[in-house]
């Protein structure tokens, strides 16, 4: 697919324009209605690819929980193996669409793994995620700045005290997520280590406050996102932080999303996951 539908796509799922916006500018570049038709289908997600494991797979527990965020309380989704004594934790922080099928898979993904899982729903304040993406992005939009981060930190707190779980607890976050991971790697000094997919950087002057080890997966055609890369890393080397950093040239934004076929790239997604397990692995024993 052209990379410019690819970018206006982008610009669209990141609140740089409304979706009728978008819709008319996008039958401009392609020629017409029936052609921008043909083409959303490619670029919106597709659910129905995403259990790559079943819901109900016999080798894993799955259950929505609850748990405190704060003064609040948020909604989660739980996967672990099935016949465990004790594991790893690790939060697996969604994109700006909120707790979808999509996600929940990834959970149990890692749960394979040999982890306990959870995927909080970060829009639990406003009844949990809507099947709606367009208004799931806005709800995103309308979270207070300190409402993400507490979820964060009840996640943490909800895994580290299960007695299933090792007491060791880290995260992944993918796109928003992403950013949501660096931001919990700053207020939190309990995490044990911090995954970030294509996801905004916290700022230079926060750096001084993570304490995890951090693997950083970014996307080679994300100038959005890459932008923020070297005063980033500048600051992780200043302040002697543990960091690895993985640019994966010529992978898309979102390149981890198999249910998006305009910008899954199984080739990157596979590399970076077996990075990130190991990784986890290696830093939540």
């Amino acid at each position: 697919m052209d990379q410019k539908f690819i970018d206006l796509y982008d610009r669209y799922t990141h609140g740089q324009m409304k979706r009728r916006d978008f819709l008319e500018r996008l039958a401009v570049l392609a020629g017409g209605t029936t052609a921008a038709t043909a083409l959303l289908s490619a670029l919106q997600n597709d659910y129905a690819k995403a259990a790559l494991v079943a819901e109900d797979d016999s080798r894993l527990h799955t259950e929505m929980v609850s748990f405190a965020a704060g003064d609040a309380k948020a909604t989660g989704y739980l996967a672990k193996p099935a016949n465990i004594d004790k594991a790893p934790g690790v939060i697996v922080i969604h994109e700006n669409r909120g707790l979808n099928p999509h996600i929940k898979d990834v959970a149990r993904r890692m749960a394979l793994e040999g982890f306990v899982v959870l995927a909080p729903d970060y829009l639990s304040e406003f009844g949990g995620t809507p099947a709606d993406e367009d208004q799931a992005r806005e709800q995103i939009g309308q979270l207070k700045p300190e409402s993400p981060i507490a979820v964060s930190r009840g996640a943490l707190a909800y895994l580290a005290a299960r007695s299933d779980v090792n007491g060791k607890v880290g995260a992944v976050g993918f796109c928003w997520g992403g950013g949501q991971v660096g931001a919990l790697a700053v207020a939190e000094p309990n995490l044990a280590a911090g995954v970030v997919y294509y996801g905004r950087q916290p700022p230079a002057d926060k750096v001084k406050d993570i304490e995890a080890p951090l693997l950083l997966n970014y996307a080679g055609i994300d100038e959005n996102v890459n932008k923020g890369i070297a005063a980033f890393e500048e600051a992780l080397k200043a302040h002697g932080k543990a960091y690895e950093l993985f640019m994966y040239e010529g992978a898309n934004h979102a390149f981890n999303n198999d249910t998006n076929a305009a910008r899954y790239n199984k080739e990157a997604a596979d590399l970076a996951w077996r990075r990130t397990v190991d990784f986890l692995k290696k830093n939540t024993p």
